[in-house]
């Protein structure tokens, strides 16, 4: 918890950098300059060292993909054990920022220093922006002192890094750690096929929603392309069309050919627990795997690191059940 001394700046892109380009707002570099030349000329900005490298290509954070996950991941670990660093920020767009804080979260367990995610609603000198305030903000948090793992921090609360989730699309206040029931086993270790030196592969995730008309056509139709992992968002408590036997009967057979399908609850503070009701227990015995509290976000990242890595379903599954670094508990 001691006060950063070497910080990296790690800049993605996103609105916090973008300058107007006569097709709208883009990524943009000479960010370093820019964020030297601004807080020179804030005399209470926190007076830190920090070196700025930009990630290429730099994103519009709604072009984020898995690679770039990895892309950040490879970068924030070589600059702690090549670079010495002791603190990363990550400064990333807004619209997919969750979901890297929490892919990062399960990438970079077991990482001895303080990661934090920040970015803004609008550019940085944009008339009443808020990007320099959460960037000093963030600065801040590291000159003071940050434990270790990933957070988030956006308009003045740190929020951690897999139970955060975008809200507003339009406001300052964008990012919530919605108040999900938690409730979990926690893992006593980090195994070492699991720790942040455990380079990673792309995996075939997708991300489907249960609703009124959703058919075993459907559902069929989309894990023949070759899904790896599915993230099911089920109703409620984790609940679906448990009187479909064609439907329960494709969730079964995916799971038999090795695919991963976890479930969680679409409610913003919804949690699944199959046993509540009978149409919760039936998906279940497809051979879904609670993801209890989590938020879609911690699901899909945490699905991606566990079979990135390369771990056999059953064991994969044994991960998902247990917390890893507070996403379950």
């Amino acid at each position: 918890m001691g006060a950063v001394q070497n910080l990296l700046v790690l800049y993605t892109g996103g609105t916090i950098g973008m300058l107007e380009t006569p097709s709208g707002l883009a990524p943009a570099g000479g960010f370093d300059a820019r964020m030297r030349e601004h807080l020179a000329q804030r005399p209470e900005a926190p007076k830190l060292q920090w070196t700025l490298r930009e990630l290429n290509p730099l994103l519009d954070s709604a072009n984020m993909q898995q690679a770039n996950w990895l892309a950040m991941r490879d970068a924030i670990v070589e600059a702690v054990e090549r670079d010495g660093h002791d603190g990363v920020l990550v400064l990333h767009g807004t619209d997919t920022l969750a979901y890297s804080a929490a892919a990062l979260s399960f990438l970079l367990l077991g990482l001895p220093v303080p990661v934090l995610l920040t970015g803004s609603m609008l550019p940085a000198g944009a008339p009443g922006s808020d990007a320099w305030d959460n960037l000093c903000g963030a600065l801040a948090l590291f000159e003071s002192g940050l434990q270790a793992g990933v957070q988030l921090y956006f308009n003045g609360q740190l929020l951690h890094g897999c139970r955060t989730s975008k809200l507003r699309s339009e406001a300052f206040d964008a990012f919530t750690a919605p108040a999900r029931h938690r409730e979990g086993e926690h893992a006593s270790t980090i195994p070492a096929h699991l720790d942040y030196r455990q380079p990673r592969q792309p995996v075939d995730l997708a991300v489907l929603p249960v609703f009124p008309g959703l058919g075993a056509g459907h559902v069929r139709g989309l894990l023949s392309t070759g899904v790896q992992g599915l993230v099911l968002e089920c109703y409620g408590s984790g609940t679906g069309p448990s009187d479909d036997q064609a439907l329960l009967d494709v969730l079964h057979e995916a799971r038999l050919r090795g695919v991963m399908i976890v479930a969680i609850s679409q409610c913003p503070e919804g949690s699944v627990v199959f046993d509540t009701y009978a149409a919760g227990s039936k998906l279940r015995d497809t051979g879904l795997v609670s993801a209890g509290g989590m938020t879609r976000e911690a699901a899909l990242g945490k699905l991606f690191a566990l079979l990135g890595a390369g771990l056999e379903v059953q064991v994969a599954e044994h991960w998902f059940a247990l917390d890893l670094c507070g996403e379950r508990a």
